[in-house]
């Protein structure tokens, strides 16, 4: 375990004490909100101090089992290697635990998302590529037990989409989905290309966290324009005779939402309202972003369409992932929803990152303390 993990850890067990004390105090219910503060604080010291307690221990029993592995009867030193080799794998993933427990929390990666894609360049192969990301992202969802719907979408001729934006509900679809703004790019002969040459195609992703109530609710009404129009597409014969659809401006910054899943041109607003708001907060979230890269450049980026995050080859039934240099030669399974390599790979390189960015601010800060 490292250093700086175990002294964080540490204090984490000694303000669990500090915890007890508070909470058993006689006048500790005499301020409701400071107990519901601390109850809180408390539930989430103990699931990490309860895990190092743990750690503890098994390491005691590894030291114990060291010292018997030399024992000179043959079969004590044989149920020592053996508790040795357990002890090492539990210690070595409660350490994994323990590292992950103490990673910052994002309050957003319990979220539904909102989930755009737009056919870049390569015409009606980007468009068509477009539709191919939509089932991918449909086909995960679907695997993981989440709700997936149609905001709004603009159909190509030939297929696909130039623009989609599905609302995906389900526990942590943020936090799953979160890494895969940005550029993807395929590479593959298109069903309209007569000489078998292979054509390079692009799209954009952009991931966003559905605001809560609250929040939604914070948009100055004077800043809006609200248009309503006739909503084209599958639908039946009353989606196309009435003016449901809805079109939200946001004045001050341009930005567009709209949707025409719906019957209710009142339930299209709500829905409208919603891209909108998590539009503007995305794009304020990655203005923060690209402030911080130009400082510091992170391994998974900053999230935005232009960065170029995945290619995906389909001569070579390849996906790669530029951001952490993941090949995978599993395309025709990735294209069927199978992401949970390529997910999982981008959180741990994400976990890696605030880990590193964990000890370099606590040897800053026992540095400054030296000074």
């Amino acid at each position: 375990m490292k250093p700086f993990v175990r002294d964080t850890l540490e204090r984490q067990r000694l303000r669990l004490h500090e915890l007890d004390a508070l909470l058993s105090a006689p006048d500790a219910t005499d301020d409701l909100d400071r107990f519901r503060q601390l109850t809180r604080e408390h539930a989430d010291t103990d699931a990490v101090v309860q895990p190092f307690l743990r750690y503890l221990q098994r390491e005691t029993e590894l030291h114990d089992a060291h010292a018997m592995a030399g024992d000179a009867d043959p079969e004590l030193a044989a149920l020592a290697q053996a508790e040795i080799a357990s002890a090492q794998a539990e210690l070595d993933a409660l350490d994994a635990e323990l590292q992950a427990l103490l990673l910052p929390k994002d309050p957003d990666d319990e979220r539904h998302a909102f989930l755009e894609i737009r056919a870049g360049t390569g015409g009606d192969e980007a468009a068509l590529f477009a539709g191919d990301l939509a089932r991918m992202y449909t086909r995960y969802a679907e695997r993981q037990g989440w709700r997936v719907e149609t905001l709004s979408e603009s159909p190509s001729e030939l297929g696909g989409y130039k623009e989609l934006v599905l609302r995906i509900a389900g526990h942590r679809a943020y936090g799953r989905l979160r890494f895969e703004s940005g550029g993807h790019r395929v590479q593959r002969v298109p069903a309209t290309e007569s000489q078998g040459r292979i054509h390079t195609s692009a799209c954009t992703v952009a991931v966003m966290p559905e605001p809560d109530e609250a929040a939604a609710i914070t948009l100055n009404p004077a800043d809006l324009r609200i248009d309503t129009f006739r909503a084209s597409g599958a639908g039946g014969q009353h989606i196309n005779k009435t003016d449901s659809a809805v079109r939200v401006v946001h004045l001050p910054t341009g930005i567009v939402a709209e949707c025409q899943d719906g019957r209710s041109q009142h339930s299209n607003k709500a829905k409208a309202l919603q891209v909108l708001q998590a539009r503007i907060q995305e794009k304020e979230r990655s203005e923060r972003a690209a402030k911080e890269a130009a400082e510091r450049k992170g391994l998974i980026g900053s999230g935005d369409r232009s960065d170029r995050i995945r290619t995906y080859n389909f001569p070579q039934g390849r996906l790669t992932d530029h951001r952490i240099n993941l090949t995978l030669y599993k395309l025709l399974q990735v294209m069927e929803g199978d992401l949970d390599e390529v997910i999982h790979a981008l959180q741990l390189a994400r976990g890696a990152e605030l880990m590193a960015e964990l000890e370099t601010s606590a040897n800053d800060a026992r540095f400054g303390a030296l000074a």
